[in-house]
C-alpha cells in the first residue's frame, strides 16, 4: 500500500510540474464529458415531456375533433362541389353511443362541447369556456376533484343548472370563499358550483401542441345542460328553415358555419394492441352515420406520442455517439501526450528503476498519471455539462434534466478513459532498460 501511495504521489507530482499541458490535455475529456452530461440531460428531458403529455391524454385514447364544411371534404364522386353532396348531421351524442354499443373494444366514450362565456360572480367579469360533459372526461384526462362530488347521473340526463369549476376559476373569483354550492353566472344562465377540480400543472408549449386546452381554466356542466340550456348546434329551429340557411350557397361567408353538436369526442380503447383496428371501424362507422362526408378527424395521440419518443431515443443515441467520440478523441489525446512524457522522462525512470523501483512501480506512476488528469478533465466536465444544460434550457427553452446517473455514468468513462489510454506509455516506460535510460541524454 505505501508502494503504491508513493507511486501515486510522484505521479500527482509530475502532473503539477507540467499544469498546463496537463490542462490542454484534459480538455478532450473536459468536452467529452460536458457534451454527454448535456446530451443525457436534453434527452431525459424530452423524454420526460413526452411521459407529461401522455399523462394529459390519457392512455389508449383516441381522439375525434369536428371539421367544418370549409375544412372537410365537399366534393362529391363526380369530383363537383357543395351543394350536390349529401347532408352530414355532423358529430353528435347519437355517434358516441353508437361507438360504445357497437364496438366491443370501446371501453367508454366522453364527448364535449365547448361554449365560450361570459362569467360573471360578485361584480368581476371574465371570459372562459363552458365545457359540456359526462363524468368520464374527468377519468379520461385524470382530472380529480379537490373539493365537491362529481355530476349525479340524474344531473347528466335532466341538464341540471350545475357545474364544476378548474382552480383558475376558483381563484379568481372565490378568493375569500368557499365556491361549493354558490351560483355563477355563465352567459345567460345562473349554475350551482358542485365541485372543484385539482390543480394540475402542465407546460403551457405541451398543451398547444396536443390541442389541449387549460383544464385549470374551465368551468364544467353536464352535457345535456350544455345542449338545453345554452346551444344546440344540431337543432333546426323554424328562423333556419324560413331564411333556408341550410339550402343557400349563394351567400357563403368566409367562415363556414358549424352545424356539429359536439366538438370533440373521446374514445378509450380497453386494451392498446386495438388502438389502430378500433380507430379503423371507428372511421367506417361515422363514415356511414355521416353519409360518406369527411367532416371529422380521427387521431391516436399515444401512437404519435410513441413515435415521437421512438424518433427522439434515435436522436439520443446520435448525440451520445457524437458525445462519445469527443470522449475517444480526448483519451487519444492522454495517450500521446503520456507516450511524449516518456520519451522526455527516460533518464528519471532509470533512475527510479536503479534505486530499487520495478516495473510495476513505473506501470503505476504513469497510469496514475493518465488517470488523474482524466479525473480533472472528468470534473470539469462535469461542471461544463451542467452549465450546458442549464443554459441551453434557459435559451432555447426546452426541458433539460440533469440526473445523478448520467454525471456518474460520464465521470466512470473519464475515468477508464484515462486507465485505458494510459496502459500503452505506461508499459512502454516499464519496459526501458535501466541502464541505457541512465546513459539518456
Amino acid at each position: 500500500m505505501k508502494r503504491t501511495l508513493f507511486n501515486f504521489r510522484l505521479a500527482v507530482e509530475g502532473v503539477m510540474d507540467n499544469r498546463l499541458r496537463a490542462v490542454l490535455t484534459a480538455l478532450g475529456i473536459v468536452f467529452g464529458v460536458g457534451a454527454v452530461i448535456a446530451m443525457l440531460a436534453i434527452g431525459t428531458g424530452a423524454k420526460q415531456e413526452i411521459l407529461d403529455r401522455m399523462k394529459l391524454i390519457g392512455t389508449n385514447n383516441i381522439q375525434i375533433t369536428t371539421l367544418l364544411e370549409a375544412e372537410s371534404n365537399g366534393e362529391d364522386e363526380e369530383g363537383q362541389k357543395g351543394d350536390k353532396r349529401p347532408f352530414s348531421p355532423g358529430l353528435t351524442l347519437k355517434d358516441a353511443k353508437s361507438i360504445e354499443e357497437l364496438i366491443p373494444s370501446v371501453e367508454m366514450t366522453s364527448p364535449e362541447v365547448v361554449l365560450p362565456v361570459s362569467v360573471v360572480y360578485g361584480g368581476l367579469l371574465k371570459k372562459a369556456n363552458c365545457v359540456g360533459i359526462t363524468n368520464a372526461f374527468f377519468e379520461l384526462n385524470n382530472l380529480k376533484l379537490e373539493k365537491g362530488k362529481l355530476f349525479h347521473s340524474i344531473h347528466l340526463e335532466k341538464g341540471y343548472p350545475i357545474c364544476i369549476i378548474g382552480n383558475n376559476i376558483q381563484s379568481k373569483f372565490f378568493t375569500k370563499t368557499d365556491p361549493i354550492g354558490q351560483q355563477i353566472k355563465c352567459g345567460d344562465t345562473w349554475l350551482t358550483i358542485v365541485g372543484v377540480i385539482q390543480k394540475r400543472f402542465s407546460n403551457k408549449k405541451s398543451l398547444e401542441d396536443l390541442g389541449i386546452r387549460d383544464f385549470n381554466s374551465d368551468i364544467y356542466i353536464p352535457i345535456n345542460t350544455a345542449l338545453l340550456r345554452f346551444n344546440n348546434r344540431a337543432t333546426i329551429n323554424q328562423s333556419a328553415l324560413v331564411s333556408n340557411d341550410w339550402d343557400n350557397d349563394e351567400d357563403e361567408s368566409d367562415e363556414a358555419k358549424n352545424y356539429h353538436q359536439l366538438d370533440r369526442l373521446v374514445i378509450r380503447v380497453k386494451d392498446s394492441k386495438e388502438l389502430i383496428a378500433s380507430a379503423g371501424v371507428v372511421s367506417r362507422l361515422l363514415n356511414r352515420r355521416h353519409n360518406e362526408i369527411r367532416d371529422y378527424k380521427i387521431e391516436v395521440p399515444e401512437l404519435l406520442l410513441e413515435q415521437e419518443q421512438k424518433t427522439q431515443e434515435t436522436f439520443n443515441i446520435v448525440l451520445a455517439v457524437i458525445a462519445g467520440i469527443s470522449l475517444l478523441v480526448g483519451g487519444i489525446g492522454i495517450m500521446n501526450i503520456m507516450l511524449a512524457s516518456v520519451l522526455e522522462r527516460i533518464k528519471e525512470i532509470g533512475v527510479r528503476r536503479s534505486l530499487g523501483a520495478t516495473r510495476r512501480d513505473i506501470i503505476l506512476q504513469f497510469l496514475f498519471e493518465s488517470i488523474f488528469i482524466s479525473l480533472l478533465g472528468g470534473l470539469l466536465g462535469v461542471l461544463v455539462g451542467v452549465g450546458a444544460a442549464k443554459t441551453i434550457a434557459a435559451f432555447a427553452e426546452i426541458t433539460t434534466i440533469i440526473s445523478a446517473w448520467s454525471v456518474i455514468l460520464s465521470f466512470g468513462i473519464a475515468t477508464s478513459v484515462g486507465l485505458v489510454f494510459g496502459i500503452i506509455p505506461a508499459r512502454r516506460a516499464s519496459l526501458l532498460d535501466p541502464i541505457k535510460a541512465l546513459r539518456n541524454d
